[in-house]
């Protein structure tokens, strides 16, 4: 491929980095998505803040995993090899909740599936091992960030050691890793042996038992210890999940066959200045054009005409991996490095006048929850939101607000809407309505999508999330706001069944409520374990690691089933499941023909209806049973 094609692109080949007059790279970047130079792909970003530090960087998309030639494209580097899955666990990508292979790839040319391994980052390493012998290898990303202790693993269901025992890597970062990356860049450029890197936040190495640790740090656990002992595994996750904060963190330690693994704190996150600057590279936007033929990478679809604003979230849902990976806190862009970026997406060719998100792990963050926390760190096992929200807890969205009114000024732009989750609870505590009432009337697109999860008391304890009761405040205020801008706009609420702390009764509770709500979700979230959360370690020993209170655990695949079926009773295909659910609750009452019955009695037609029952719809209210168009996107698992 041409010089003049690839212009503005990181090389993804020899002959395009011989085009560009390179001898050897200084980093060569092995990815397990395509490359797509874009500031929502963790691999664009390191891959440019490195290049603007004046190293050059090689991109090695999806190589060809079954031998160690692709790896030798570039030759040796001359600082080392960056290795990560990509955007999301390469497990993830892979399997469904229930094991199953997925049959296509987001993150993968036309979404094609089996261009990456099962376990990236240690199939990787594996082979730059074959090829390359002792060459740095620094692994980092999703995969490796959540991996980074011995942690349980749901498609081995056991505790698999720590990603840089198995990788063979020589470090590990976790968390946002621009600045992580550019010290050890810098270490590695001045002639520091990668295995004397042990003083850099943000990372993890390997070493002997005796050696110094260079930070503060909790002693943990053997690995032989970990592995069978539950209590222990709970009390460990626990322990590494306190140490999560860049302000009061130490460093945590583990062991293994005579070699000591150190997880260094965190990385102090970046300023907003920093991060006006790392928004602020020459991104293409876009993926290679090597993958035109293809049909493009489908991932850029969701966040070509995008802005992300904000970093870190203090919601704290016990399901989610944002607490263990980018951490609890926020941090925000300035208002005009985000118009920036918006007048950017005004002058690309797809570009019809419509920005489809201002957002984030969480949209409406773009503060620290409280004053204390920017010099205490964060509460280490408490929730800023849930049960309760603390009283420490600043809330406002007058910035946010100021944000999407600069962006609307732009020439152009017709709408900005917002997509990425809302923290309803949060958007309730505002005392000003200023925000809520220009969401309703100028930033939803239709529908907005919001996440209860639950009805169950005891069930959103486990999960971390507020009382059922605040959400139908929320969505009263929401149709009542919809009803006076005189706008035909929909809720679409997120529900997961089977997560620990869900026993078949709360099951029919939630179906219950939704039959009460005149809300059937057309798709349903199964918990899904994930390495590096709160839920995961419920899931596996049976004890919240945040307390050490005992959780029931929904784990077989019947139980799973039914509680699905009830979330989903109205499909006739799950009325033969719901009875049985039913019949083992003891809730035969839900069976029959009355309004109040999820289900009728199987073989026996309903009643004749005598006048016609159907349910009406207004202007500003949830229509009964809508059917979605598409399935919903998680925006902060």
């Amino acid at each position: 491929m041409s010089k003049e094609k690839n212009k503005g692109f990181l090389p993804i080949n020899k002959a395009e980095a011989d085009a560009l007059g390179w001898g050897a790279p200084d980093f060569v970047y092995v990815c397990g998505d395509a490359y797509v130079d874009h500031p929502s792909f963790g691999a664009a970003i390191i891959s440019r803040v490195l290049e603007s530090a004046g190293f050059t960087v090689a991109m090695l998309p999806q190589p060809d995993y079954k031998s160690c030639e692709a790896f030798k494209e570039f030759g040796r580097p001359r600082l080392g090899f960056l290795v990560s899955a990509g955007n999301i666990d390469s497990m993830v990508a892979h399997y469904t909740a229930a094991k199953k292979k997925r049959s296509s790839d987001y993150y993968s040319p036309g979404g094609k599936a089996g261009k990456r391994p099962d376990r990236a980052v240690i199939v990787y390493c594996n082979r730059i091992r074959e090829a390359y012998g002792d060459v740095p290898i620094i692994i980092g990303g999703l995969e490796a960030s959540l991996r980074r202790f011995a942690h349980y693993d749901y498609w081995d269901d056991k505790v698999r050691r720590s990603i840089l025992v198995d990788s063979r890597a020589d470090l590990l970062t976790y968390g946002m890793g621009e600045n992580i990356l550019l010290r050890i860049a810098k270490l590695l450029n001045d002639g520091v042996p990668v295995k004397k890197i042990h003083d850099v936040r943000g990372t993890a190495y390997l070493t002997t038992y005796d050696d110094k640790v260079h930070f503060d740090f909790v002693k943990g656990y053997e690995y032989e210890n970990l592995k069978t002992d539950k209590a222990l595994y709970a009390k460990a996750f626990g322990e590494q999940y306190s140490e999560c904060d860049h302000v009061n963190g130490k460093a945590v330690t583990e062991y293994y066959d005579g070699k000591m693994l150190v997880v260094n704190p965190p990385m102090m996150p970046l300023t907003r200045e920093e991060l006006d600057r790392v928004y602020a590279l020459p991104y293409m936007r876009t993926y290679h054009p090597s993958y035109e033929k293809d049909g493009g990478v489908p991932a850029i679809e969701e966040v070509s005409l995008s802005v992300t604003h904000t970093r870190g979230c203090f919601g704290g849902c016990n399901f989610c991996a944002l607490a263990f990976h980018q951490g609890r806190s926020v941090v925000s862009r300035s208002i005009q490095s985000v118009v920036r970026e918006a007048e950017l997406i005004t002058k690309m060719p797809n570009f019809k006048g419509y920005i489809h998100d201002v957002g984030g792990p969480t949209v409406n963050f773009r503060y620290s929850s409280c004053d204390k926390q920017k010099t205490s760190g964060i509460c280490p096992r408490k929730k800023c939101l849930a049960p309760t929200p603390c009283k420490n807890l600043k809330v406002s969205h007058t910035e946010y607000i100021k944000l999407l009114d600069e962006i609307k000024k732009l020439p152009g732009v017709k709408k900005v809407f917002i997509r990425s989750g809302i923290r309803f609870d949060y958007l309730m505590l505002d005392e000003n309505d200023a925000f809520f009432r220009r969401l309703v009337r100028d930033h939803v697109s239709g529908q907005l999508k919001v996440a209860p999860e639950h009805c169950s008391t005891n069930v959103l304890n486990c999960m971390g999330k507020p009382n059922i009761s605040v959400y139908e405040k929320f969505k009263k205020k929401y149709f009542d706001l919809c009803r006076e801008y005189g706008k035909e706009q929909y809720l679409v609420p997120y529900l997961m069944s089977s997560h620990p702390g869900s026993t078949l009764a709360d099951a029919v509770e939630l179906a219950v409520y939704l039959k009460k709500s005149g809300y059937a979700p057309e798709q349903v979230q199964d918990f899904y374990p994930t390495p590096g959360t709160v839920s995961t370690t419920m899931f596996y020993t049976g004890i919240n690691p945040l307390n050490g209170k005992s959780v029931y655990v929904p784990r077989t695949y019947e139980e799973k089933k039914l509680q699905r079926a009830l979330l989903q009773y109205n499909r006739p295909e799950n009325r033969k499941t719901v009875i049985d659910a039913l019949k083992k609750c003891h809730r035969e009452d839900l069976i029959g023909f009355s309004p109040d019955c999820l289900v009728r009695p199987m073989n026996q037609a309903p009643k004749v209806q005598t006048k016609n029952t159907k349910p009406q719809t207004k202007k500003g209210s949830a229509k009964p049973f809508k059917k979605q168009t598409q399935k919903p996107k998680r925006t902060h698992r």
